[in-house]
């Protein structure tokens, strides 16, 4: 499993004129099979995706956020072995 961490780099109004297509970006990755839940930090100073899958299309995928393309924000990429999950949540183990 991966956490991709994204920190805005630019104001929040910069953030916003990306938001639309970030978002149409994000339910691709939803589409995909590769995200599994996502959301805003609070306070907003970027947000974080949960995602599985292979680590080189990941970050390839990362690449070609809007957010990314238009320096917005910039991403940390955490890999994280689960070794234990709730009744549910088993695919986080992977």
């Amino acid at each position: 499993m991966f956490i991709l961490s994204l920190t805005y780099v630019k104001p929040n109004d910069e953030a916003d004129r990306h938001m639309e297509p970030h978002m149409a970006w994000v339910k691709e990755g939803y589409a995909k099979g590769w995200f599994l839940a996502s959301g805003r930090k609070v306070p907003r100073t970027g947000g974080v995706i949960f995602a599985i899958g292979d680590r080189t299309a990941i970050e390839a995928y990362v690449a070609a956020d809007p957010f990314t393309l238009n320096g917005v924000a910039e991403y940390k990429i955490t890999e994280l072995a689960v070794t234990m999950a709730v009744e549910g949540l088993e695919i986080l183990k992977g």
